[in-house]
């Protein structure tokens, strides 16, 4: 629906009062108003397939020669940022999704942090890491990052905050208001508020300050995302301003967001699954013409980012992501509203000189569903003692499909599995259907598929062998 500028201002208007009136920074604002004009022009973000060309890397790692003085003199100038603002509510998760155990005792939080302190060891260097946290995930966040009081480096925050914009209803785009509960009348921007946010809090300045010059940002999720000194040393020698990992995409990263070319000027772009109409998905998720996926680790040049930023008076104008949902998310007949959001990966056009690198799977190991979880938690993976990387025991991994009904929340997933999940090193795939509980010692051979019926996995069962 396109509305006329005169009729969406007042709604604006009253946006970015209530996000003054919040504490929000004026570089989220503008970013926001921003974004505001175009959904109310009729933008819908949309990225056709005519409009674009497949995207191959400009450079593959794995032929990437580098010495161990090039890897510790760029990892030496590079800043971790980390994206640790999501509660996991998609999992039925209360705090933030960081805190979930996933090898053992150790969470996405422990294992980030770990990986940081070994690389500091192994290459003497700083390596300042920081977590780009929301109100909801800094108190907890915090608490647990006091457990490693190594960590921060001096004249460095240990987080700093992404900021928080108004729910529009979608009848007349001015901001939702919901008595039940007030907090949820708010959403984050996408992690596209990144860049007004590391230059609001002063990071993006203390950083160059610092002598640092290149960042390195990843989810917190990504456990295979570990600031690595090859690739550190192709960016700091591509002199590219801005960076993006790639891998090749497999089943189940069938909607995940991938560069193309834009055929109007030449360069890349990224579109997700939000920016790809229904009727065109099926080209998004042909596997033979995108062969690969975003992975969202990001390389970026903070000098040339501080540039960019103060030439557009802090707003970076990223294309926009219109995502229609309901002020209550659980509740689906809640009044209907449209977030707007952005992603920091689709910075990559700003920068004419963007490349892409293809790394190996071991770099991209997202958990945003408990199949994945199911995946990580299990002896496909093995994590180093020392480093504390994650090193995947099988390729390529496993398939699994787990009932979203019975398995989709972590409580439900973790009570159907007491003893932990089933070998799944000679598995190739592995779909349950109905409600089955877990026995211990389960071992997955070849593929198996546990029936709509549901029940009872014995102890030492060998699921799919013949």
């Amino acid at each position: 629906m396109s509305m006329s500028t005169s009729t969406s201002t007042p709604g604006l208007a009253q946006a970015l009062d209530r996000m003054e009136q919040a504490g929000v920074s004026r570089p989220a604002r503008d970013t926001f108003a921003r974004h505001y004009e175009n959904l109310a022009a009729g933008a819908t973000g949309l990225i056709a397939e005519a409009d674009v060309e497949p995207a191959l890397p400009a450079a593959h790692l794995d032929q990437v020669q580098v010495t161990e003085e090039e890897a510790a003199e760029a990892l030496g100038a590079t800043a971790v940022i980390t994206l640790n603002g999501g509660l996991g509510t998609s999992m039925g998760l209360a705090g933030p999704k960081s805190l979930l155990p996933v090898r053992g005792d150790l969470t996405f939080l422990d294992i980030t942090v770990r990986q940081v302190l070994a690389l500091r060891e192994r290459y003497g260097v700083r390596l300042p890491l920081t977590f780009m946290d929301s109100f909801s995930t800094r108190e907890a966040t915090l608490e647990v990052l006091a457990r490693y009081p190594d960590l921060e480096v001096p004249g460095l925050p240990l987080d700093f905050l992404q900021s928080q914009e108004p729910k529009l209803r979608a009848d007349d785009l001015t901001p939702v208001t919901w008595e039940a509960d007030p907090g949820l009348e708010w959403c984050p921007p996408g992690h596209g508020d990144l860049y007004p946010s590391l230059l609001a809090s002063g990071l993006l300045d203390r950083l160059l300050e610092g002598g640092f010059r290149y960042a390195f940002v990843s989810n917190v999720d990504n456990l295979g995302a570990v600031p690595d000194g090859r690739v550190a040393a192709w960016f700091a020698a591509s002199g590219a301003g801005f960076a993006a990992e790639v891998c090749r995409r497999t089943e189940m990263d069938k909607k995940g967001g991938h560069l193309v070319r834009r055929r109007a000027d030449g360069r890349l772009v990224l579109r997700d699954t939000a920016q790809t109409a229904e009727e065109e998905m099926v080209h998004f998720m042909d596997g033979e013409k995108h062969p690969y996926v975003n992975t969202n680790n990001l390389w970026f040049d903070l000098e040339r980012l501080r540039a960019m930023l103060a030439e557009r008076d802090g707003v970076m104008e990223l294309p926009l992501i219109r995502n229609a949902k309901t002020v209550d998310p659980k509740d689906k007949a809640s009044t209907p509203v449209v977030q707007i959001e952005s992603a920091m990966g689709s910075a990559v056009e700003l920068f004419d000189d963007a490349a892409s690198v293809a790394v190996t799977r071991d770099r991209f190991v997202p958990v945003k569903t408990t199949n994945e979880l199911a995946l990580l938690r299990s002896d496909v993976y093995a994590v180093d003692d020392t480093s504390y990387r994650l090193r995947r025991t099988v390729d390529p991994a496993p398939v699994v499909d787990l009932s979203k009904e019975h398995y989709g929340m972590i409580g439900d997933f973790d009570e159907r599995f007491p003893a932990g999940v089933p070998s799944l090193v000679e598995a190739e795939r592995l779909e349950v259907q109905g409600d089955w509980r877990f026995g211990r010692d389960v071992r997955v051979v070849g593929g198996a598929v546990l029936g709509p019926e549901g029940g009872t996995v014995e102890d030492g069962t060998t699921l799919g062998a013949s």
